[in-house]
């Protein structure tokens, strides 16, 4: 039934589970909408004139286009047509920012159409329909290409260059593919079924995947290079950023992601290689603003820490709008994630300056406030103010993001050329320095978004296809 827009319909998101419910267990936090709801929300895309959504989009989503045919009340059509562009919507659907919703005409009064969620809600409906089945290419070139990585940028090249007849194999160094999707990204926003349920149809297709191979360590990558017309590397921007001060070896502190992997991994029934991390009962100190550290929080509060702060070196953002990041820019404002609302204190402009601990175990960190001042040339200044604090903590998370990928190991014995800020260099084809190597997503210009990996991938798959041609 054909659904007419809504001219002055307000934005309806569809929130989360209670708090309550939601920290005794690791399933999704998101709710959905039910179809009428969805089309509605849809309908209000149609009461726009000159479109940004797809500009800001790194796929290039023909966002207007899909929203008409769901707000139509045409879902198979609608996901048909994202398809086009996208290869994991699921995914996005649940872990992007929503660059398209932040440039979206209605944002300028606060109230962007909800394309992220009706991007889940599509890809979802397509599933439970039976329309996303395998689909294998009918004929095979006879060329053969490595992936080394299985995160998003590599399951998009897999995935991309395999619809083209390509034989295509997917190494992975951890027992089961799909890279931070799985060992990176908590359950409570990304379900490991979702995850699974891309793989099986992946592997229906023809693509190989073969796990627990370490390119560099247990993996020939010259052996690569000889028995494949191309390789790619998608091995992410896995160097975190350290924090060398004093007590940095005290037990209770930790990376990140040793935390969140363990989590993974425990409920993914895997094993850890470390002892065990745990927050419950612990006063907890992220160090680090961002989407990881959000994540850390959430973990803590499912662990049923005692206390969780989370920590920043930079000003607080303002709450909704930036002038120095004007629409339609992503605006750099302040962020409140779910995991923020299931209890969290948050604080701006702290300097980590030491560790302290009693018996080698963790007690408490030493912060100092900082302010930020800009030169004649642009360029901001840090400078410490008032006296240093200690902050109480037995259980210290280090989520100050990734520098660039590990250079030891598998890239340096390529031999790749480095970047200035570390990651492997390529041109515009994201061709490397070796011939018949490719590069896609972190590993080729830092820690970024999962929607920017994907578009990466599309775009080593389409350079890569090129020379295959030749």
């Amino acid at each position: 039934m054909t659904k007419l827009p809504n001219w002055n319909l307000n934005r309806k998101e569809a929130g989360y589970r209670p708090v309550h419910e939601r920290i005794t267990d690791y399933t999704e936090v998101e709710q959905t909408l039910n179809r009428d709801d969805r089309i509605l929300q849809a309908s209000r895309c149609m009461d726009c004139g000159v479109p940004f959504c797809h500009w800001a989009c790194p796929l290039g989503n023909r966002t207007p286009e899909w929203q008409a045919l769901l707000a139509k009340g045409d879902w198979p059509a609608a996901y048909r047509l994202l398809a086009t562009t996208h290869n994991f919507p699921e995914f996005t659907g649940r872990l992007c920012p929503a660059l398209c919703e932040k440039s979206c005409v209605l944002n300028t009064y606060d109230q962007p159409v909800t394309t992220r969620e009706n991007e889940a809600a599509i890809t979802e409906y397509a599933f439970a329909e039976g329309y996303v089945q395998p689909r294998p290419p009918k004929t095979r070139t006879g060329k053969r290409i490595a992936v080394i990585g299985s995160g998003p940028a590599g399951l998009t090249v897999a995935d991309m260059l395999n619809r083209k007849g390509h034989e295509v194999t997917v190494f992975e160094k951890d027992e089961l593919p799909g890279g931070l999707l799985r060992f990176g990204i908590p359950d409570f926003k990304l379900g490991k079924n979702l995850l699974d349920r891309r793989l099986h149809i992946l592997q229906a297709e023809g693509i190989i995947f073969k796990n627990g191979l370490e390119a560099g360590k247990n993996l020939d990558p010259a052996a690569l290079l000889n028995d494949y017309d191309a390789v790619c590397l998608a091995t992410g921007a896995g160097r975190p950023r350290e924090l060398p001060v004093e007590g940095r070896e005290l037990k209770g502190v930790h990376l990140a992601l040793e935390l969140l992997q363990q989590q993974n991994r425990v409920l993914g029934a895997l094993p850890v290689n470390h002892e065990l991390i745990s927050a419950k009962g612990k006063r907890v100190l992220v160090i680090g603003g961002g989407d990881t550290g959000s994540d850390c929080v959430g973990v803590s509060a499912r662990h049923h820490a005692a206390d969780i702060t989370q920590i920043e070196i930079l000003p607080e953002p303002p709450e909704h709008h930036n002038p120095d990041t004007p629409w339609p820019n992503y605006p750099l404002i302040k962020k409140t994630s779910s995991s923020h609302l299931e209890g969290c204190t948050r604080r701006w402009n702290c300097s980590t300056k030491r560790f302290i601990g009693e018996n080698g175990r963790l007690t408490g960190v030493e912060v100092v406030a900082v302010t930020w001042e800009k030169d004649a040339a642009g360029k901001m200044t840090m400078k410490e103010t008032g006296r240093p604090e200690i902050i109480p903590a037995e259980l210290a998370l280090l989520a100050m993001g990734f520098v660039h990928p590990v250079h030891e190991g598998l890239l340096d014995r390529l031999g790749v050329a480095y970047d200035a800020r570390g990651n492997v260099a390529a041109d515009a084809e994201n061709r490397t320095s070796i011939p018949k190597l490719f590069v896609a997503g972190d590993a080729h210009y830092g820690a970024g978004l999962v929607v920017r990996a994907i578009a990466s991938g599309r775009q080593a798959a389409a350079s890569i296809d090129r020379l295959l041609e030749n």
